[in-house]
């Protein structure tokens, strides 16, 4: 998904806020001749379409090897198919993600995190994207899955090419697309050889619950199996990642900084405000079915729709001083995990792991306070947060 020219430079960004508040007011939903597709910014217009998944589809052709034809093999994921299909692929992983499936993960993931700050803790800096967002969601949702501990940094840096930005790299746009290319191939191949060790060799983990399931009477196709995997190590670090990196960011600003989030009713709300102001995936995209309409605009079938979720996040219509961080917002309806049959996966898995590493980190550390850095923003059209986040702190 191209970068919109407004979002172009470093600045913008690390703050594409005001660019928001600009676009509610003077074009909420427009077309973008740059990049051939619609842009919908408020919050009413973006959820209507999140909830509309028969007019504004998110199938998609995605293979082995990148988006469109190619000799690869056929992904098919939720984030690439709509109902009913969706619905069924989605009752194979549904109930590992529920809340109360995910809660008993808490007191590993404050080990873990323990462990991340014990490596640190003698150094009186951390870098938290490095040294805990970064290797924390990888590690938990690696072992779900059943990945080997020797192979989750080579699972990091494949997810990371895979949602590299070709606006924001220091190469060509086609020098990004062939590594893409290259690292969901070996991806690929990789989950191959490993699904085929967990048919001979069942165990209690998430490849061989996907291998051994049945969707309506059928079991997966390989390719479907593929996704899933993908799909499942992809998005459930990235997210993670940048919350609890945006979440210190954000907490920065506050006048008593930690202080205001430490106890844990404090913190669940100022999570779900981080999610709102700075959202980890600020747009996603959708294909119209049919030719329609948006507000007073008129849609042609065919045609690419981008909506904006961190831009919905911030309409004064739906939320009361948007532009600023309010780390006991209630309620809080906001959409940085989607809406509808889309609803992040994931969701509940993601809140936990940023609620414990923060309360971990404020229980090891007296105060916290941002090291002086030039913040570079992610390299990805649709994530925010940043590539390094230096902290000092006192215990």
């Amino acid at each position: 998904m191209a970068q919109p020219e407004a979002l172009s430079t470093r600045d913008a960004r690390l703050d594409p806020f005001p660019w928001y508040r600009e676009m509610h007011e003077e074009s909420p939903i427009r077309y973008d001749e740059d990049r051939e597709c619609w842009d919908v910014f408020r919050y009413d217009d973006v959820h209507d379409v999140l909830h509309d998944p028969e007019t504004f589809s998110s199938e998609r052709p995605l293979t082995a090897q990148g988006e469109g034809e190619t000799d690869g093999m056929a992904l098919e994921t939720m984030l690439n198919t709509d109902p009913p299909r969706h619905d069924e692929l989605r009752k194979v992983v549904d109930d590992p993600f529920k809340p109360g499936a995910v809660k008993h993960l808490a007191p590993h993931i404050r080990d873990i995190t323990n462990e991340y700050i014990d490596a640190v803790v003698d150094d009186g800096e951390l870098d938290v994207v490095a040294d805990l967002a970064t290797p924390l969601p990888v590690t938990v949702i690696a072992e779900l899955i059943g990945v080997p501990a020797d192979d989750r940094e080579q699972f990091k840096q494949w997810s990371d090419t895979i949602v590299e930005g070709p606006e924001a790299a220091t190469v060509s746009a086609e020098t990004v697309k062939e590594a893409q290319l290259q690292a969901q191939a070996e991806m690929a191949t990789y989950f191959t050889e490993l699904i085929e060790r967990r048919r001979e060799d069942p165990r209690d983990d998430l490849i061989s619950d996907v291998i051994h399931a049945e969707v309506e009477g059928t079991t997966l196709s390989e390719g479907e199996t593929l996704g899933f995997l993908a799909l499942l190590l992809i998005a459930g670090n990235i997210t993670t990642t940048n919350l609890i990196t945006n979440a210190i960011r954000c907490f920065a600003t506050l006048h008593d900084g930690i202080e205001s989030v430490r106890d844990i009713a404090s913190l669940e709300l100022a999570v779900e405000e981080v999610l709102r102001y700075q959202s980890p995936i600020q747009a996603v995209s959708r294909v119209a079915t049919t030719d329609t309409r948006l507000g007073e605009h008129s849609v042609e079938a065919g045609d690419r729709v981008v909506v904006w979720n961190g831009a919905a996040n911030h309409d004064g219509d739906k939320f009361d001083d948007p532009g600023t961080f309010v780390p006991d917002r209630s309620p809080n309806q906001h959409l940085a995990f989607g809406s509808g049959v889309h609803f992040c996966l994931g969701a509940h898995l993601a809140r936990l792991e940023a609620r414990v590493a923060l309360s971990t980190l404020f229980d090891r550390f007296e105060t916290m306070q941002l090291a002086e850095t030039e913040l570079q923003p992610v390299e990805s059209t649709f994530l925010y947060g940043v590539q390094r986040l230096p902290v000092q702190f006192s215990t």
